[in-house]
């Protein structure tokens, strides 16, 4: 599916409100003076702070990975595929886990660049 290419510099959230962050893989292709998003780049939460309500207590279930499902078919940096959000704003094209492997929804993107389309 077509979408604008993620990259290091694109804001978004787990649906928790804690901040993902894109350490770059690459450091050769930039798009809007951000090094693009690639299919190895490892997306983080940081500092997730949910809590799963038991009868002996809160259990911290924090999202920690967010795994992308909208990867170019055709457009690669140094051989590996770009990943793209569509559309810009909203919710994102993955899934935040818990560090169990708990999915907890999409992650919510308030700002991608805008200029270069991926297919």
């Amino acid at each position: 599916m077509p979408g604008f290419i993620l990259h290091t510099g694109a804001v978004m959230n787990c649906p928790h409100v804690a901040p993902v962050t894109i350490p770059p893989s690459q450091s050769r292709v930039m798009v809007n003076g951000q090094f693009v998003a690639t299919e190895s780049d490892q997306l983080t939460v940081e500092g997730c702070l949910f809590q799963i309500p038991t009868p002996g207590g809160p259990v911290p279930q924090p999202c920690v990975p967010v795994q992308w499902a909208n990867i170019s078919t055709r457009v690669m940096v140094d051989a590996e595929f770009v990943l793209l959000q569509a559309p810009a704003t909203g919710p994102g094209n993955g899934i935040c886990f818990s560090a169990t492997a708990i999915p907890a929804g999409p992650p919510n993107v308030t700002y991608v660049q805008q200029r270069v389309i991926g297919v």
